[in-house]
């Protein structure tokens, strides 16, 4: 297993031998396909942070995320919602650069 991003509260790991990745979330250590991986960032991403600040549409600031078809499931707060979608964002940069880099090399 591979490190390929962290952050303050996540890590995210891939296996190139099992063909899948790890989101470390402190209390559990979760398996993800990378269908599953596109179907959390599709997720965290469409959580609306304003919500949190706004006591009628959230107030008590917690988001409920299910992973994995309802696998898992996780209750964040403001922050660690923050953190996951920034965990996410450098996760996907560094998979997308690292996909790229082999056929950067193959040329020269």
């Amino acid at each position: 297993m591979e490190r390929i991003n962290s952050s303050h509260y996540y890590t995210f790991f891939q296996s190139d031998k099992e063909r899948c990745f790890y989101i470390d979330l402190g209390q559990k250590l979760v398996r993800l396909s990378f269908c599953q991986l596109l179907a959390l960032r599709q997720k965290v991403w469409s959580i609306n942070i304003e919500d949190h600040f706004d006591e009628d549409a959230n107030p008590h600031g917690f988001e409920i995320v299910s992973l994995c078809n309802r696998e898992h499931l996780f209750i964040l707060n403001t922050l660690e919602v923050l953190d996951l979608k920034e965990l996410l964002t450098g996760a996907f940069f560094l998979l997308d650069i690292a996909a790229q880099t082999p056929s950067l090399t193959s040329r020269a």
